[in-house]
């Protein structure tokens, strides 16, 4: 090729723009230095800098540690000092499980942290535990939750003082590892099928346990392939009778039935264990089904808080129906729920973390003849991630309140009380889970290639996360659980009857929010309008409102041709959105009283803008149902949109300041990619560079 070719050739404008391109490809070999301060990392020529907040870090994050952080911190350094537990990346599912057994039992007896004291007397305690150890390893936080919540839980909420006295040190102590033995391969969700039997032998005084056919093999069961010594088994109390039945069926009840021999660890007779095998995540669990082939145990088995038999074969109980025993018994579970809404907003604050500390490091193309620019300064980028940081922090606030209620619930046993914490965790639960489970692959999109990498660990947050959706109440079953209890609220408002807290606003306000929408204020597109707390939170609750009484109406119509049954699965997914909408209601109350509690002016006018994100975003998205009603008009919506994008630079300004609020250190994170520090050394080590 000859030199004047090449001149020719390079002063062609398409090929100086690839040049130009493979300049800046070859410069990802050796970044620049992400942290040196530059205009363009920070913000692009068009933002005013003036606009930005400024934040005070140590107040912010001050406000959002909770009490009990110093108790985290503790479990944190404990693992971070013993690097013979903490977890590989590419571990085998056999060592996994090992070391999550090591973690737990180095947990307790090194450490001198027992969770099992707090899960009755300070669940917040526990449950900060709970998402300390699970920052370690999410399998280990699993495996802790189903020793001292699920198995020793059953032991101190479903039975009585001499269980307690019984099993307490041992479960404590890990002595006694544990199981949970509920789920069936033919029955999950509905806990009242259930079709293993506890039939009561009154010449021996013992209940004898029995698989009647395959569909009712005990399956998932955490703690059974390998570890686990005892097991709470849910089965039907059966009691002998004289008519031509022989046996009266009594409902669901839980049993403590040993399952390996405590000293040699071999199976007991009349127990068969299979191990469920590799599963897309939490492989540190050791998940196993269990069949029963007439297993005999004492009566004092019987966890029998809610129901007992007598030597003689009586059966007594407080509650005079199996339906109500039922409840009960359930009602005293919903901690699980509880644990997961919590366990899943760490889970988010990790993952946004990663993500938005990568996106302010990373640069990628800009301005002819200038330096790249951080990726988020992208309005693309932007609108991933800061809605999902505002949700976060909503998030955040809204599972504080429901551990204060479920605290409150725990220690006072009222009814109306227990009754909200039942519908509120059940809706916090599905809500967030599904939320963080579709966060966490926009998460790993917005990473790009370095995302897909193991040890950016967006990939295990993802799989060890997914079955939240599904453990401890299928979400879709959740979210109807909620529905149906809105639509009794709805029938008890009109009936003249007493609502719980959470519902209280369909009172104040149904008659108000069901009246056509004020011609006026759906015109009103003021900044200061659409940052009103009271116009936002009235928008929310207008909108559950409106499905509610809807669902309602459609419900009575179907109901006389199809029935009952007929017409919920005809209006499923109706009461679905319904559910949706009021969960959204009760998140975005809980935010805004918590912008309105912070102390510090600075913390809280960040708070402020980051709550208007997360109101106006899910306004906006939703923007078709208020305008099919004429709540918002067309301009204001489109000042809705507009404001929303503002927001979203805004919030992006103090991107850094908030994610450095959730005080995660980066040993948790454990990112490469978002490690400031050390930038990318320890990204480029790891593939084995020097």
């Amino acid at each position: 090729m000859s030199s004047s070719q090449t001149v020719e050739d390079e002063s062609h404008p398409s090929i100086t723009a690839v040049n130009r391109r493979i300049q800046r490809l070859s410069l990802h070999l050796t970044p620049l230095p992400p942290l040196q301060p530059s205009p363009q990392l920070h913000m692009l020529a068009c933002a005013k800098a003036a606009n930005k907040l400024e934040v005070d870090r140590a107040s912010l994050q001050c406000y959002m540690r909770g009490k009990n952080r110093e108790l985290q911190e503790k479990v944190i350094n404990f693992f971070e000092s013993k690097p013979d537990l903490q977890t590989p990346v590419g571990i085998s599912m056999e060592e996994h499980r090992e070391l999550c057994m090591r973690q737990i039992v180095a947990l307790v007896r090194d450490a001198k942290i027992r969770p099992f004291r707090y899960v009755v007397d300070d669940p917040a305690k526990y449950f900060a535990i709970t998402e300390a150890v699970g920052s370690i390893d999410v399998s280990l936080g699993i495996k802790v939750g189903v020793q001292f919540s699920l198995w020793g839980g059953s032991v101190l909420n479903l039975g009585t003082k001499k269980h307690r006295d019984k099993y307490f040190d041992g479960i404590d102590n890990v002595d006694y590892p544990g199981c949970f033995a509920m789920t069936e391969l033919h029955h999950g969700s509905n806990v009242q099928g259930l079709q293993t039997t506890a039939t009561f032998d009154p010449i021996t005084d013992e209940f004898i346990i029995d698989t009647p056919n395959d569909g009712a093999i005990k399956w998932w069961i955490g703690n059974a392939a390998v570890h686990g010594k005892f097991a709470t088994v849910f089965a039907k109390l059966m009691l002998p009778t004289h008519d031509s039945k022989k046996v009266s069926d009594m409902g669901v009840h839980a049993f403590i039935v040993p399952i390996r021999d405590l000293k040699t660890h071999q199976t007991l007779p009349g127990i068969e264990i299979q191990d469920c095998g590799h599963k897309i995540g939490l492989n540190g669990v050791d998940n196993g089904a269990l069949r029963f082939r007439s297993v005999r145990i004492p009566r004092d088995n019987l966890l029998n808080r809610f129901g007992d038999v007598s030597r003689d074969g009586k059966y007594t109980s407080s509650l005079p129906t199996i339906n109500k025993r039922f409840a009960a018994m359930l009602g005293e579970l919903v901690g699980g729920r509880v644990g997961l809404a919590y366990s899943s907003v760490g889970f988010l604050k990790i993952s946004v973390t990663i993500a938005v500390r990568y996106s302010l490091l990373r640069q990628q193309f800009g301005p002819p003849q200038q330096p790249e620019v951080s990726i988020l300064d992208y309005q693309s980028q932007q609108h991933k991630l800061m809605p999902m940081l505002a949700s976060t922090y909503a998030f955040h606030f809204a599972a504080q309140y429901l551990v204060e209620k479920y605290s409150e619930m725990k220690k006072t046993h009222d009814e109306q009380l227990v009754a909200d914490v039942h519908a509120l965790s059940a809706g916090l639960k599905s809500y967030i889970t599904s939320y963080t489970a579709k966060s966490l692959s926009t998460c790993r999109e917005a990473c790009g290639g370095h995302g897909y990498a193991a040890v950016n660990r967006f990939g295990s947050l993802r799989n060890d996360h997914d079955i939240f959706q599904t453990f401890e109440g299928d979400n879709t079953v959740l979210l109807q659980q909620v529905a149906a209890d809105l639509l009794k609220q709805y029938k008890d408002k009109f009936q003249g009857g007493t609502l719980s807290v959470t519902w209280n606003y369909l009172r104040e306000s149904m008659n108000t929010y069901l009246s056509q929408p004020n011609p006026i204020t759906a015109r009103w597109e003021s900044t200061d309008h659409l940052r009103d707390p009271k116009f936002q939170l009235d928008a929310f609750r207008y909108r559950t409102s409106r499905l509610l009484q809807s669902v309602a109406a459609r419900l009575r119509k179907h109901s006389k041709t199809l029935g009952s049954f007929g017409a919920w699965n005809r209006c499923l997914n109706h009461l679905l959105t319904l559910a949706e909408s009021h969960i959204e209601s009760v998140i975005l109350a809980r935010f805004i009283e918590a912008v309105q509690n912070c102390p510090d002016a600075s913390s809280q006018a960040a708070l402020k803008l980051v709550c208007d994100l997360y109101a106006l975003d899910r306004i906006w998205n939703d923007i078709g149902t208020y305008r099919n009603v004429d709540y918002v008009a067309p301009n204001k919506a489109k000042a809705i949109h507009k404001l929303t994008e503002y927001l979203c630079f805004q919030v992006r300004n103090i991107a850094g300041e908030l994610i450095d609020a959730f005080d995660i250190p980066e040993s948790v994170t454990r990112a490469p990619i978002a490690m400031q520090s050390e930038a990318y050394s320890q990204y480029t080590h790891h593939v084995g560079f020097q």
